[in-house]
Formats: C-alpha cells, sequence, structure tokens
C-alpha cells in the first residue's frame, strides 16, 4: 500500500487531471486511508510551503515577466535580437532564439515562454513564408534556453529543494545557455538553406542600427547582471532580487519608456496571479506529496538501490538522464523537478556529483523533455496555440532534438561546462 499514491498519481497524469491536482489527490488519499496520521497534517504541509521566504523570489520574478512583456521591454528585446541575427537566413528564426535568451527566465517558465512567443512570432514567421510546423518547433525549442539563463524559477526551486546557492546555480546556468542558443541557430541556418527561408534583411545591420537597439534595451540587459551582482557581492537574497526586479521594470516601463500606464495594472495583476497560482499549487501539493514518501523513507530506499547498482557517478548521470527524458515527457518541468530532487540529490551527492552540476542538468533534462514527443508539454503547449499537428511537429523536431540532447551529454559529462563560472566567481 506504500506506493499507491504513486500508482495513482500516475493514472490521474495519465487521464489528463491537472498535475497540481494529481499530486494533492496522492497525498490526500496517503494521509485518508494507508498512513494511520490525521488528515490535518495534510493541510498542515500544503500550508507550510507557503511559509517559505526564498519561494516567493516565484511570484516575484513571474511578475517581473508579465510587466516586461506589458511595458515594453520585450518588444525592445525583440528589435535588438532582429539587429543582431535578422540578417542570416532564416532571419526570424534566429531572432526567435534570441529572444529567448535575452529573456532569460523572466517569463516564468518554459512554457509561459513558448506560449508568448507562439501568439506573437509564428504567425508573423507564418506571413514571411516560413512553414508553420517549422516556427512552431523553432518556438518550442527556443523556450528551453529560457529555465537555464538566469533568474530561471526551475533553478530557483532546484536551489530551495536541494539546499543549495541560488547564486550558483544562476552563474551554472550562463555557459549552457549560450551553448543552447548557438546549437540552435545552427540548426535553424541548416535548415533555412536547405529550404530556401530568406533573411527578413537584405543587409547586415549597421553598426549604428545595432547601437541604437542595444541603447533602447540597455535596461533589460542590466537585469540579469544586476541580480547576479547583488546577489554575489549580498546586497540582497535571491527573494529580495525578486522584488528589485519587479520595481525596476515597473519604473522603466513607466518612465524609460512611457509604454506601461496605470490602466496596465490591474491586468498585470491577475496574470500575474493566474501564473503564480499554478506554480504555487503545485509546491503546495508535492510538499504534501513529498511528506509522505520521506514517512515512508522511500527517498533512502532509492538512493540505496542505486548506490547498490552502481558506485560510478557518470553511469548514474546516465541513469539520471534516462529516467528524467522519460519522466519529463509526461510530467511539466517544475512539477517533476519538485517530486524528483529530493529523491536524486542525495544519492548524487553520496557518489561525488556537484549538487550545482545537477541542478543544470535536471533543470535542462527535464526541459528538453518537454519538446520530446509524442508527450513533451511543450510541444503540446505550442501545437495547441498554432493549430499543428503533432505528427508534423515531430517530424520537424528531430534535428533540433538531436541538437539539444547532444549540449545536455556535453554538459553532463565535462561538468567544467557548468562550473566554471561559479568556482570563478563564488
Amino acid at each position: 500500500m506504500e506506493y499507491l499514491p504513486i500508482i495513482l498519481l500516475f493514472l490521474l497524469f495519465a487521464v489528463n487531471v491537472p498535475v497540481g491536482y494529481s499530486i494533492a489527490i496522492g497525498a490526500l488519499v496517503y494521509f485518508l486511508y494507508t498512513s494511520g496520521l490525521p488528515p490535518a497534517v495534510f493541510v498542515q504541509k500544503i500550508v507550510s510551503s507557503t511559509h517559505s521566504f526564498p519561494l516567493l523570489a516565484v511570484p516575484f520574478f513571474i511578475t517581473a515577466g508579465v510587466v516586461m512583456n506589458r511595458g515594453g521591454i520585450t518588444n525592445r528585446l525583440m528589435a535588438l535580437a532582429d539587429a543582431l541575427t535578422g540578417h542570416l537566413k532564416g532571419g526570424l528564426g534566429h531572432v526567435n532564439i534570441v529572444l529567448s535568451t535575452l529573456m532569460g527566465g523572466l517569463s516564468g517558465s518554459a512554457n509561459a515562454d513558448a506560449a508568448m512567443q507562439s501568439k506573437v512570432l509564428v504567425p508573423e514567421m507564418t506571413k514571411r513564408g516560413y512553414d508553420k510546423e517549422f516556427s512552431t518547433t523553432v518556438t518550442a525549442c527556443s523556450s528551453v534556453i529560457a529555465p537555464i539563463i538566469p533568474p530561471g524559477i526551475g533553478l530557483i526551486l532546484y536551489a530551495y529543494l536541494a539546499n543549495e546557492s541560488v547564486g550558483r546555480l544562476f552563474l551554472a546556468g550562463i555557459i549552457p545557455g549560450g551553448l543552447l542558443c548557438f546549437g540552435l541557430m545552427f540548426v535553424v541556418s541548416h535548415v533555412s538553406k536547405r529550404r530556401g527561408y530568406r533573411s527578413n534583411r537584405t543587409k547586415r545591420a549597421g553598426w549604428r542600427e545595432v547601437t541604437v537597439a542595444f541603447r533602447k534595451s540597455i535596461w533589460a540587459l542590466v537585469i540579469p547582471i544586476g541580480i547576479i551582482s547583488g546577489i554575489r557581492f549580498g546586497l540582497f537574497t535571491p527573494t529580495e532580487a525578486g522584488a528589485m526586479t519587479v520595481i525596476y521594470s515597473i519604473l522603466v516601463g513607466l518612465f524609460a519608456y512611457g509604454d506601461l500606464k496605470l490602466r496596465h495594472f490591474p491586468e498585470i495583476l491577475m496574470e500575474s496571479v493566474l501564473s503564480a497560482s499554478v506554480v504555487m499549487l503545485i509546491i503546495c501539493a508535492s510538499n504534501a506529496f513529498g511528506f509522505y514518501m520521506t514517512w515512508e523513507r522511500l527517498p533512502m530506499s532509492f538512493s540505496a538501490s542505486i548506490v547498490e547498482f552502481t558506485s560510478n557517478p557518470f553511469l548514474l548521470l546516465l541513469l539520471i538522464n534516462v529516467l528524467l527524458l522519460i519522466v519529463g515527457m509526461f510530467v511539466e518541468g517544475s512539477a517533476a523537478l519538485i517530486l524528483l530532487t529530493p529523491l536524486l540529490a542525495p544519492v548524487a551527492k553520496v557518489l561525488g556529483v556537484d549538487p550545482v552540476h545537477l541542478g543544470i542538468v535536471m533543470v535542462l533534462n527535464l526541459t528538453i523533455a518537454g519538446v520530446t514527443p509524442p508527450l513533451g508539454t511543450l510541444m503540446f503547449t505550442t501545437c495547441s496555440i498554432t493549430g499543428v499537428p503533432v505528427h508534423k511537429f515531430t517530424r520537424e523536431v528531430m534535428p533540433f532534438l538531436a541538437v539539444l540532447v547532444l549540449i545536455l551529454i556535453l554538459i553532463t559529462f565535462i561538468p567544467a561546462i557548468a562550473l566554471l563560472l561559479p568556482n570563478w566567481l563564488m
């Protein structure tokens, strides 16, 4: 009976019950029928997770992303991306990828980034002669970058769950994020040349135009630098950094750009609350589910089984990657991260895997799983918005998926790619 909540959890996933409700129901069944504990403990565990100060960073950064979209910051980042890459073959495809890189994790999640760009860029790409399935695939795959570039929400969640430094994780995501950007741009360039997709500029933007675009977007570009520097030098905590980012984005939208108006604030609050509530519901439910696993000593049993199976850290990382790619196809990345970090982090630590390195591998792996057919959540998010059939998406995504997995393997087995900056600066 100790595995009943897990079996029920996956049955609920299979019949399309929302992730937060599935986790909560699985935990509730345990408290009602198998644990012998009073059901009030379930409520206590749900509520207690909302008392975490570090988790305040999640709604703050989600709100910052909404403010950036409403305040004109996203449009100026798009203009900069166009000035830098619009002259290349498949120009708008490159713009799509660079925009995800510049936006970092401020959209709140890969799904939010994919949804935003599906509505903004895919129609424009289709209008300019790109196949809709290609545009949809580029959008889904470019959104993989968002949780890796600081300040990604997935990195904050992992830091909270594994009791690791948020600042080190933010620094660890910069080089992998850059690798993902260049890798995806390589695929876009290759496919565009083969299919004859045109650039959206007749010639490379001049230095003056690039400088103007850079100057207009500088207010947004300094945000990740300010966040990492502030955390590194102890000026503020990650949670306070989220609050500062919201205030900064509001001031830029109101006074520097003038695109943000007071009438926008009710819509901003509503969108932020709805987006944050989805993530926080999953976190609260997972706290209760995590208590069940700890009470039944499942993490310890799992750790012992893995250690008995292998003491080789590289083989462990290979097994973790296979597991995460499978789980990530069924479960949204944040939920899978919350459920699996308490299981995998202790095992990895015992075998000498750096926890920060493991965090980057887990966040990247689970996000890549979101574009992996047949059940990737990012795939369904983008296809449902653009109307592209899944079988056409599957055909288009293969070269992109190959590059994403190759970069994942490089980061997995060459830890220095992720650890160079945190070891150097912190």
